[in-house]
């Protein structure tokens, strides 16, 4: 099983739950540090992001907010805020499964991972289990307007 299996994996946690269904893992040196989904429903916090929760897992784990030897897994592209975080904690590969046209802030919107002014920059790879991610989300939006 690779590393975006997993996060699909926790996705599929997420949606069993009602959240929408993100994973998302943070891998250092071919490790899982650490993993999450989605938890906003359950939690009414609004920044409980699948990233938000894997950074603070990760940062409470290697007792640093720096995590610029770490890679993230993620099943969709993710918002401005989990961008800032991103950036924020210097995390150097971000591996994405598939784009949110509407509100995807690292490649469909904004480039804030890639930003040439801004202190940090990430490398991005796209569209890794980019089909089985989509149909997840899909089904999971479709039940919702079908309740």
């Amino acid at each position: 099983m690779d590393f975006m299996d997993i996060a699909i994996n926790l996705a599929k946690k997420a949606y069993k739950l009602k959240e929408i269904p993100v994973g998302a893992l943070i891998i250092k040196e071919n490790k899982i540090i650490s993993k999450a989904y989605n938890t906003r429903e359950h939690s009414q916090q609004a920044i409980n992001h699948a990233e938000i929760i894997a950074i603070k897992k990760a940062c409470k784990k290697l007792k640093s907010w720096r995590l610029n030897e770490c890679e993230m897994y993620v099943t969709l592209e993710p918002c401005a805020m989990c961008a800032g975080a991103i950036l924020n904690s210097r995390i150097k590969k971000v591996h994405i499964a598939c784009l949110d046209k509407n509100h995807g802030a690292v490649v469909s919107k904004y480039n804030i991972l890639t930003d040439g002014t801004l202190n940090h920059k990430s490398e991005i790879i796209v569209g890794e289990h980019e089909q089985e991610a989509s149909m997840l989300l899909k089904n999971f939006f479709k039940e919702i307007r079908n309740r």
